[in-house]
C-alpha cells in the first residue's frame, strides 16, 4: 500500500472515530451549550438591565426545552451503560433548536421592521422598573418591554440575531450527530 494511501486511510478512521465520539457526547455538549445560552440572557437581564420582550422569552423557553432532553439523553446513556443516547435524542435536539432557529429569525425580522411582529409586544412600551411594578401592584397599568426595539447591537446583529446564528449552528451539529456513524471495522464472528 503507498504511503499516501495508507495516511488518507488512517485519517479517514480517525474522522469516523471522531464522528462517533461527537454523536455519543452530544446530548452533553447541547446541554452544556444551553446553559450557557441562557446563563447569557440572564447576564444581560440581571448585569445590563436589559428586560426581555416575549418573543426573548419564548427564545429561552426553547433553551429550557433544549436542557431537559439533553439532560434526560445525558442521564439515560449514564444509567444505561450505553455508548451513548439513542440518535433520536439528537433528531429531536435537531427539531428543537430548528424552531428555536426560526423563532429567533422571526424575532430579529420584527427589530428589523421587515415583518410585524405580535401587537401584544410591538404597539408600545417602556422598561419596567421597581417602581413601576410596585405600581403595577396597586393598580396602575404598565408595559412590557418592545419585541420591535433592539436593546443591544454588536456588528449590526441583536441578540435576536446572534441566537438565530447559534441555534442555526446547533441544529447543524445535532443533525450531524443523529446521523451517528458506525465503524466498519467491527469484529465479525462466525457462529
Amino acid at each position: 500500500m503507498a504511503t499516501g494511501t495508507l495516511t488518507a486511510h488512517k485519517s479517514n478512521r480517525i474522522g469516523k472515530k471522531l464522528m462517533l465520539a461527537f454523536g455519543r457526547w452530544w446530548s452533553i455538549t447541547a446541554l452544556v451549550i444551553s446553559l450557557a445560552m441562557l446563563a447569557t440572557a440572564w447576564s444581560f437581564q440581571l448585569f445590563a438591565h436589559l428586560n426581555p420582550c416575549h418573543l426573548c422569552l419564548k427564545q429561552r423557553d426553547i433553551y429550557w426545552i433544549a436542557v431537559g432532553v439533553s439532560l434526560v439523553a445525558s442521564v439515560w446513556a449514564l444509567f444505561t451503560g450505553a455508548k451513548g443516547p439513542p440518535r433520536v435524542f439528537s433528531f429531536v435536539l435537531f427539531a428543537i433548536f430548528l424552531t428555536g432557529t426560526a423563532l429567533a429569525f422571526f424575532h430579529a425580522g420584527v427589530e428589523l421592521k421587515w415583518w410585524r411582529g405580535p401587537e401584544s409586544c410591538t404597539a408600545s412600551g417602556a422598561e419596567i422598573s421597581l417602581d413601576q411594578m410596585a405600581a403595577f401592584l396597586a393598580g396602575a397599568a404598565s408595559s412590557a418591554p418592545m419585541c420591535d426595539v433592539a436593546q443591544w447591537r454588536m456588528f449590526g446583529l441583536s441578540m435576536a440575531g446572534y441566537n438565530a446564528i447559534i441555534s442555526a449552528l446547533l441544529a447543524v451539529l445535532s443533525l450531524l450527530a443523529s446521523m451517528r456513524f458506525k465503524s466498519k471495522y467491527r469484529s465479525t464472528r462466525s457462529y
